[in-house]
């Protein structure tokens, strides 16, 4: 897979801005493995965003500090915890959690799906208020157990923005609650579109997006094992490096 690394070194890009530490992020690929090929979810972004405007993108955003207080129904996987946790400064559960309740709670901001289990409605579930209403009321709880850990990359040095994103995939039968109304003309998202993983690639979609789902496809063919390993990319010395953790 070094190919994919020399891949995105050759990318063009603008790399004229003051340098600045990378943001946590996480995002997440809905799996449909209910028709005969295989889909994932990708979900048009906003011509108005400065942040690939109009590009096809996985649902995610940036790590936030509530996400580490939240209560889950079931924790992640071990295999998957310490792949989260290697080449972390800081390393804690909390930490690893944080990082997969961002992913589920950007999922449903953007999209208005739902991934968690039933639970005791006793103590309080979310502190976003945007969620407090589908987890609480609702009676959910994020369900870790089954996200899968499918790569993490840092976007280059001296670009206008920067993150440190983990990349999760879940299965689509985890859904339990739909939103309606939150895909609209006005929206962060504008429309969702599900696709086999070939036709995806044809999307326009970032050159990251392409590698992560390339590498996603690698996966699925490996038997798809938490314990496989996970490739990590980012740039040294002006080229792009694909290490694994």
């Amino acid at each position: 897979m070094s190919e994919l690394a020399d891949w995105l070194t050759r990318v063009e890009r603008d790399q004229t801005h003051p340098n600045q530490r990378p943001k946590n992020a996480a995002t997440i690929i809905l799996i449909d493995r209910s028709q005969p090929i295989l889909q994932v979810l990708l979900g048009r972004r906003h011509q108005s965003h400065k942040f690939l405007p109009g590009k096809f993108v996985f649902p995610g955003g940036r790590v936030e500090p509530q996400d580490r207080e939240v209560m889950i129904a079931s924790p992640l996987d071990r295999q998957v915890e310490a792949h989260l946790l290697r080449r972390l400064k800081r390393p804690s559960p909390a930490a690893a959690r944080a990082f997969a309740v961002a992913a589920i709670r950007e999922l449903y901001e953007e999209t208005g799906l739902l991934l968690g289990k039933p639970h005791d409605p006793a103590g309080n579930t979310w502190t976003a208020e945007a969620l407090q209403g589908a987890f609480v009321e609702g009676r959910i709880k994020p369900h870790l157990s089954d996200l899968h850990f499918i790569a993490r990359a840092i976007t280059p040095p001296r670009r206008p923005r920067r993150f440190d994103t983990r990349f999760f995939a879940a299965d689509a039968q985890s859904i339990v609650h739909r939103l309606e109304g939150v895909i609209s003309p006005e929206a962060e998202l504008v429309e969702l579109v599900w696709l086999p993983i070939a036709q995806a690639r044809e999307l326009d979609v970032s050159t990251i997006t392409k590698v992560v789902l390339i590498e996603l496809e690698a996966r699925i063919a490996n038997g798809f094992g938490h314990g496989l390993p996970v490739p990590f990319y980012r740039m040294m010395h002006r080229r792009f490096v694909r290490e694994t953790l």
